[in-house]
């Protein structure tokens, strides 16, 4: 039996965007995606101008983080894109599109009550 991560699992979110912090590794993705979501790996390191050990390193961090799957063709590696976890950036950056009664910061005034949350102070609108 295998076992699964659940997608909303912290750390899933930790390695899915700390791999994407590094513009280095967007610009990896960008291109095997325009590049018809599979590239070897000399073909993406003929891209960038930087060491074979860096664009390795690149790679194998976004692979951790379950972005980019590879398979071995002979001597070559072939890397994919794994566009089903990329539905983890958009699910949460989803929150951010959602209109909301809810504000982080800002002022007390009468059309406001201040609660409390896990993420701090946090301020609810009143109907007027």
């Amino acid at each position: 039996m295998s076992k699964r991560k659940s997608k909303a699992q912290p750390d899933s979110y930790k390695d899915v965007f700390g791999a994407l912090a590094h513009p280095a590794r967007r610009r990896v993705l960008l291109t095997v995606y325009f590049h018809g979501g599979a590239m070897s790996a000399g073909e993406i390191a003929a891209i960038f101008a930087h060491a074979w050990q860096t664009t390795t390193r690149h790679l194998q961090v976004l692979e951790a983080a379950g972005l980019l799957t590879h398979e071995r063709q002979g001597r070559m590696r072939v890397y994919r894109l794994e566009r089903a976890r990329l539905t983890l950036v958009s699910e949460w950056l989803e929150h951010f599109q959602r209109k909301t009664k809810y504000r982080v910061r800002g002022k007390q005034n009468g059309h406001e009550k201040k609660t409390k949350s896990s993420e701090g102070e946090v301020f609810k609108r009143r109907s007027a």
